[in-house]
């Protein structure tokens, strides 16, 4: 049986240092790696307005807006405090932050590959159960936590 994760104010009580940098004023808060069932969850917080990314899902997502305004353009609707959203496995989208808006939270259970793509929807990159747990394995040594902070969110 896997240990569970316990993790009380996550998000107010959580240390500058656990927030992982997705670049442009983005983070993202780790809570859970699931590499046995091929998902994360984590809170992604945007500190600036703008694109955060422009992405397609190989699995659904759920979403809950926590703090803050979200939106994709090529849909007709905005993401506020509250907001619960699914997006299926094909969609692409683009993740934007309107300007004026103040800080923007979600949590956001990802399941498979999460594929970065440009203007033309080429694929430019992607990310994973794996590759999240290098890029908070290589934060957190930076940031002095050490390199086996990440294995409390490894299940």
């Amino acid at each position: 049986m896997l240990g569970e994760i316990f993790r009380p104010g996550a998000i107010e009580e959580s240390d500058p240092a656990q927030w992982v940098p997705l670049g442009g004023g983005n983070y993202s808060l780790p809570l859970c790696l699931n590499i046995s069932e091929g998902y994360w969850v984590h809170i992604v917080r945007a500190t600036e307005p703008g694109i955060v990314n422009r992405h397609r899902h190989s699995s659904p997502v759920h979403l809950m807006t926590i703090k803050g305004y979200w939106h994709y353009p090529e849909k007709d609707w905005m993401a506020g405090p509250g907001t619960y959203v699914f997006e299926p496995p094909g969609d692409t989208h683009t993740l934007v932050v309107p300007e004026g808006g103040a800080e923007m939270m979600f949590l956001a259970n990802v399941r498979g590959a999460l594929l970065y793509v440009d203007e033309q929807r080429a694929l430019t990159g992607y990310d994973d159960g794996f590759t999240r747990i290098d890029a908070c394995r290589e934060h957190f040594i930076a940031a002095g936590l050490g390199p086996d902070y990440v294995k409390r969110f490894i299940r």
